[in-house]
């Protein structure tokens, strides 16, 4: 036999990528309290069902642990875009701070900021970014952005998700799986890439990975042949689902990528000749100590 730690190896490291019941109820519990007091804010007949939803990795369940933030949005009502859009200057800017204000009666000791798209409030345990949207008729929604003098901003939080799921579907619930992998590459390697690029390059990997129903037992080609991939996409875009915005991927995570495809050369070699403890040394050095090194 040959391969045989592949499989325990990459359980084990998915099991231990997954959050707790703890770490759910946590964020869920704060995710809650934020649309709550919103809801008191901005909806005088408030009736205990705020209209907020998760979107990021945790909308789509691609969440890492430990988890660092929390991302939702809350639909605010029409006739707020239209009051604030009466005033002067940048406007998404000044919509932020007013959610962050009518946070503020609720959270009054709690830390919070509103810059760039989101309302930042930081809990002790972890992070609530709030996007304050409006609902188009499209079905889209328009998001503030405070840059370069602000602009509202078109985002399709639906189409993000239906993607990741029918894909999920398709994929043997291996997209969910290798976007967390990566993710803990990320973080682990400092890697200049955002959690959404990554999301957006697995799921442009795995349309087309020749292997992709498959299961652990091909975990070690998965990682090496998303490597091999993600250099290819040096330079390059992704396109956000709904709204088909194009993102400049950069070049700056390049050499960390080539790096870590070497050694997932070595590691996939290591794992054939059955040298269980040596490919564990070589992934570690890819996810660090997360992914176990003796598995058989």
């Amino acid at each position: 036999m040959v391969w045989v730690a592949v499989r325990p190896r990459f359980r084990k490291f998915h099991e231990d990528l997954m959050l707790t019941s703890d770490h759910v109820d946590d964020g869920l519990t704060k995710a809650r309290g934020i649309a709550g007091s919103l809801q008191r804010s901005y909806y005088p007949d408030a009736t205990g069902n705020p209209p907020a939803f998760l979107v990021g990795s945790w909308g789509k369940k691609t969440q890492v642990r430990p988890p660092n933030d929390v991302d939702m949005m809350f639909e605010l009502p029409a006739e707020v875009h239209a009051r604030i859009s009466q005033r002067t200057g940048n406007v998404q800017s000044a919509l932020l701070q007013e959610v962050r204000q009518a946070l503020g009666t609720t959270y009054p000791n709690t830390v919070m900021r509103g810059d760039g798209q989101v309302v930042q409030v930081q809990f002790n345990t972890l992070m609530i970014e709030v996007v304050p949207v409006f609902r188009l008729q499209s079905g889209q929604f328009w998001m503030p952005d405070t840059n370069n003098g602000g602009r509202w901003k078109p985002v399709d939080p639906n189409a993000e998700l239906n993607d990741v799921d029918a894909l999920d579907r398709v994929c043997n619930g291996n997209v969910r799986a290798l976007c967390q992998m990566m993710k803990l590459w990320k973080r682990e390697q400092n890697v200049p890439l955002k959690s959404f690029q990554i999301e957006l390059l697995v799921q442009e990997f795995m349309t087309s990975y020749v292997n992709r129903q498959h299961d652990y037992y091909w975990y070690d080609w998965f990682v090496r042949d998303f490597f091999r991939f993600l250099i290819s996409k040096a330079g390059g875009y992704v396109f956000v689902p709904g709204t088909k915005e194009a993102i400049a991927l950069g070049t700056d995570w390049k050499y960390r990528a080539e790096r870590a495809y070497e050694v997932a050369l070595s590691a996939c070699g290591w794992e054939h000749a059955d040298y269980d403890v040596t490919a564990g040394q070589e992934w570690q050095k890819v996810f660090g100590s997360r992914i176990p090194i003796k598995v058989i």
